[in-house]
């Protein structure tokens, strides 16, 4: 597993690439966000956008030619992209999720080390499909199994959801690694756009987060064996995709959050313009949420620099102790819980203004992916599994 990675030298300035990004959201990313919900659309606008400033291949290292920024630093862009559009946030946090895998996992291999070059320069967007119909959201099985014959592989997958699937370049597939494998031995497979077919299975039209485009397929796909990452899944998934995704996904959520509390500002201040002598309620109320605000990111802060110090100690073994992942699966089930407390604060400060559709103080879209949040990787699963490491965990 590879250390975390340093700063080109062109970006060692990271607030003036968040600037950038903010600027993104601001020019890009927010004047299409509404359309993007309403039609359930890919926001492409904002992907191609982040392809245009190299954002896609912000995590590669700086020796394959990315720009080499950290977990922190890919979580301030997801917390800065969610207060524009939160479809374009989880996209982006997904696909920073898949390349993270291949650098902490595929270095060692020179097809993935070309494949992260490729994906520098052409800006490829990477998907996941890891559930499954028959388990659900059980990440840690798989039915389906890839077949190696000699130095190809063959693989098909019935996947209930593979997010933006349509529109990505290629997509890392979890599978069994053999036909008589057990359903925990697995393998990371990736499959190339123009080497796979998708065949619709189900449609995408939800409450929130219709952007992303979550649609489900039958997945079938063949190619080199050396397409499977040495890595097993197993190890993949304890030490860079669980942390990895609850940290990104916990960061865009916080910037949702953010933007509601920015919107409740906005209006505060508004009334207050109106009518000074009014009762200061409203302003107590955001102080309130406010300082709400404040825990969820001191929160995910706590799980960022965890994380990122066992990258940099490089002990593999330190990911398979219980109480990081319990912590881990806090982070998640804390933030999922603490968006929808604070968009919900934020809406009873504006009142009937965020409830309307037409008002620009409304915060419908922002209220509908909060609800979003608990279900990624149910909340209840998750407290299943912290409940059955707590019979054998002890805190030290």
């Amino acid at each position: 597993m590879a250390t975390s990675i340093q700063l080109s030298p062109e970006y060692q300035n990271f607030d003036e690439l968040l600037k950038k990004v903010h600027q993104i959201g601001k020019d890009v990313v927010l004047p299409a966000a509404d359309d993007v919900d309403k039609n359930a659309r890919f926001p492409r606008e904002a992907i191609n956008a982040l392809k245009e400033a190299k954002l896609l291949s912000a995590y590669v290292p700086v020796e394959l030619g990315g720009m080499g920024l950290n977990i922190q630093q890919i979580a301030k862009i997801c917390e800065a992209l969610g207060q524009y559009c939160g479809s374009s946030a989880m996209v982006y946090a997904m696909h920073k999720i898949q390349v993270a895998c291949v650098v902490h996992h595929g270095m060692s291999s020179e097809y993935f080390r070309g494949y992260m070059r490729d994906l520098v320069k052409e800006q490829r967007l990477m998907a996941s499909a890891t559930t499954e119909v028959g388990i659900g959201g059980d990440l840690r099985s798989s039915i389906c199994a890839v077949e190696v014959k000699g130095d190809r592989f063959n693989l098909t997958k019935k996947a209930p959801v593979i997010s933006y699937g349509e529109d990505a370049d290629d997509i890392m597939v979890t599978a069994r690694r053999s036909e008589d494998a057990p359903a925990s031995d697995q393998v990371h497979v990736l499959v190339k756009n123009g080497d796979y077919k998708l065949e619709p299975i189900s449609g995408w039209d939800t409450l929130g987060f219709r952007g992303t485009c979550s649609s489900g397929f039958v997945l079938s796909s063949s190619g080199s064996a050396a397409q499977i990452l040495p890595t097993p899944f197993s190890d993949i998934l304890s030490q860079t995709m669980h942390p990895y995704a609850h940290i990104t996904w916990g960061s865009l959520w916080s910037g949702i959050a953010a933007n509601a509390v920015n919107m409740a500002r906005a209006f505060v201040r508004e009334q207050a313009r109106k009518n000074p002598n009014a009762p200061l309620t409203s302003a107590l109320r955001l102080a309130e949420t406010d300082s709400v605000l404040q825990t969820m990111r001191n929160n995910i802060k706590a799980a960022i620099v965890e994380y990122d110090q066992l990258l940099r100690d490089g002990n593999p073994e330190a990911f398979n102790n219980f109480g990081f992942s319990i912590r881990t699966n806090n982070l998640k089930l804390s933030c999922s819980t603490l968006i929808v407390d604070i968009v919900s604060r934020s809406m009873l400060i504006c009142g009937i203004a965020s409830y309307r559709n037409d008002s620009k103080f409304s915060l419908s879209r922002q209220i509908r992916d909060a609800y979003g949040a608990a279900l990624m990787v149910n909340n209840d699963r998750i407290m299943n599994h912290n409940a059955t490491m707590l019979m054998v965990h002890k805190e030290g």
